[in-house]
């Protein structure tokens, strides 16, 4: 039998197959719903399609009914047939699977009424959720390709960059430089071969917005690289895409040979003059191959080190050629662009931040997942309207943008617009998109900590200012938690930052200290107590914590004195004891041993006495 076109069935049934919903047995529930629509008889009459990221993760798995776009969150796999029985057979939604509105306490069924969504405008994203991104007939019912048939047929490359340029479209992947005149530099340096590079070495802590569009979208990335390899002269693209993203590199491998199947991937694409190919290029998880010269280093089987700049690549790139790289966002917006036309994409935005921008929204937030909006929209409305507020009614502290290279904005800053240029002015940038929340329960020191760690992880050690002066920031970092600081390790750190900002060899190395010095503006009084009072007051850091006796609850048994190795704790049989805080160790075993609940940590100490 022939298989069935979309428009034969009466129902479609979409569950998501991104990451975050298969870790949730999302796949079981796209099996289970096969099977009891074989044994209802309901095969052809209904379609079940794993599609790719919805972005609502906190809600997720998500499953959702067409054509009556009913949205269920958090299904589990034991809910599917109740699903088939109620909706799909008698027409009456399972109310307990709605959506339930925090602040009206109403089961919302359709997506477009839930606060999540209702301020969000997916243009990149446009796709996910959507369609099976295994099917090359649904990305094209979805328009796929057809911005490359205009292209070839109607358009110049010149004034296809024209349209690029005039969009306003800037790179996704954090540093902002215009699209088109990237695209118009690299056309203009004649050479036998070029090649066009997608960045997708996401590796930002927190991040996931390039990996939910090659799983949900893959075709949008490939049209754009061959627009692209027709606008610079080049047929050849390459896509650097980290091995630990094994769900995109198995669609994007699908969908690069549906698309040769189809004769838009190869040669004479549209019987025109112009062929194009990609292929994949694997990497290992180094998050400065983030940077594109150390990503074509990395694609060349070198070393993944920054150089110099000049020359660019759009001058000397990959095997010395002339190379084209923008990351996977970037790519995605480029088809609907020429779809809907430069004035379209620039109507939305900011004067000079036009379009949208995708974000992984992290953290102590209470709508945990991958969220677009147009860019101006403040970080006030994606916190607490898109993203539900803060988790378990706890107070906002800090935001922090842009990943490590980027910065912690805090109270004053929720009603900036995000956009390239208010962010760096309020001392974060805008990154890749990366975007975790922090509240009052985080110690600002251990933050910043946490960030330098990871950086002096990753740095390839290629310039001494990334490569010795990060390790001595973050060492100093860790004697503040640990409350060895002296007052003048706050003037080191600060002159410290400033002298890697200004000397790093690469943009990773010269963004590094933005976390310290975004934390030591915005916080300097938690730097402060560290150094002066030996104290955190968000009780994060244990070396600062003290363990104290609670006089009410000790019934003066013993258990924890008899434990003590340094022997800090004194006090007769039957009455309350006391820890000595200059001989303790802190190594927990007397809390350990206590069955009365008797002694806690706090964060700061006040010296009693014991009557005896």
């Amino acid at each position: 039998m022939e298989e069935q076109t979309m428009s034969q069935y009466k129902m479609h049934i979409l569950v998501c197959g991104g990451t975050g919903c298969r870790s949730s047995q999302s796949g079981l529930i796209s099996e289970l719903f096969q099977d009891e629509l074989l044994r209802k008889g309901l095969k052809n009459e209904v379609q079940v399609i794993r599609t790719g990221c919805f972005g609502f993760c906190e809600k997720g798995p998500i499953v959702k009914i067409l054509p009556d776009n009913t949205f269920y969150t958090q299904v589990k796999p034991e809910d599917t047939a109740e699903i088939i029985d109620e909706h799909i057979i008698k027409g009456r939604k399972v109310t307990r699977l709605l959506y339930l509105d925090p602040d009206t306490q109403e089961y919302v069924s359709d997506s477009k009424h839930m606060g999540f969504y209702k301020k969000q405008l997916r243009v990149a994203l446009r796709n996910c959720g959507l369609i099976d991104p295994e099917n090359i007939d649904e990305a094209i019912a979805r328009d796929a390709y057809q911005a490359l048939g205009k292209v070839l047929s109607e358009y110049t490359p010149e004034q296809t960059i024209d349209i690029i340029k005039r969009s306003g479209l800037r790179g996704r992947g954090g540093a902002g430089f215009p699209t088109g005149l990237k695209w118009e530099i690299t056309s203009k340096n004649p050479a036998n071969q070029k090649y066009v590079v997608c960045n997708a070495d996401e590796g930002d802590p927190g991040a996931f917005m390039d990996r939910s569009i090659l799983e949900g979208d893959p075709h949008s990335v490939l049209e754009a690289m061959a627009i692209c390899g027709y606008c610079i002269g080049a047929s050849k693209g390459l896509i650097y895409v980290r091995a630990e993203y094994p769900l995109a590199v198995k669609r994007l491998k699908v969908a690069i040979d549906q698309a040769h199947q189809y004769g838009l991937l190869g040669e004479h694409i549209f019987g025109t003059d112009f062929s194009f190919d990609i292929n994949l290029r694997y990497g290992a998880g180094a998050f400065v191959c983030g940077e594109e010269t150390a990503l074509i280093h990395s694609m060349e089987g070198k070393r993944g080190e920054p150089t110099n700049k000049p020359p660019f690549p759009a001058q000397s790139g990959y095997l010395g050629k002339p190379t084209n790289v923008n990351n996977v966002e970037t790519f995605a917006n480029v088809p609907v662009i020429i779809l809907k036309g430069a004035e379209w994409f620039s109507s939305i935005g900011t004067e000079k931040s036009k379009g949208t921008k995708v974000f992984a929204l992290a953290g102590k937030i209470n709508n945990v997942g991958l969220i677009e909006v147009p860019m101006g929209t403040t970080l006030r409305e994606i916190i607490f309207e898109i993203g539900g507020g803060i988790k378990n009614g706890k107070k906002f502290k800090a935001v922090q943008t842009g990943g490590p290279s980027g910065g912690c904005l805090t109270e004053k800053h929720l009603d900036t617009p995000i956009d390239y240029e208010s962010l760096t002015a309020a001392g974060s940038m805008m990154g890749s998109g990366g975007m975790i929340v922090l509240d009052e329960d985080d110690c600002m020191v251990s933050v910043a900590k946490y960030y330098l760690g990871f950086i002096v992880e990753e740095s390839c050690g290629k310039c001494a200012p990334c490569r010795i002066g990060n390790k001595r920031l973050y060492e100093i970092l860790e004697r503040m938690t640990q409350g060895k600081a002296d007052p003048e390790d706050l003037d080191k750190l600060r002159n410290l930052c400033n002298v890697i900002g200004d000397t790093a060899l690469c943009g990773l190395g010269q963004t590094s200290p933005n976390p310290v010095l975004s934390t030591l503006n915005n916080f300097i009084e938690e730097y402060e107590e560290h150094v002066f009072e030996k104290k955190c007051r968000s009780g994060q850091c244990h070396d600062l914590l003290y363990y104290v006796i609670d006089e009410e609850e000790c019934t003066g048994c013993g258990a924890c004195k008899r434990v003590c190795p340094v022997n800090a704790i004194s006090g007769e049989k039957k009455q309350p004891h006391l820890i000595d805080q200059k001989i303790c160790i802190k190594c927990g075993s007397c809390m350990e041993k206590c069955q009365f609940d008797a002694i806690n940590l706090k964060n700061e100490y006040k010296p009693t006495t014991v009557s005896v």
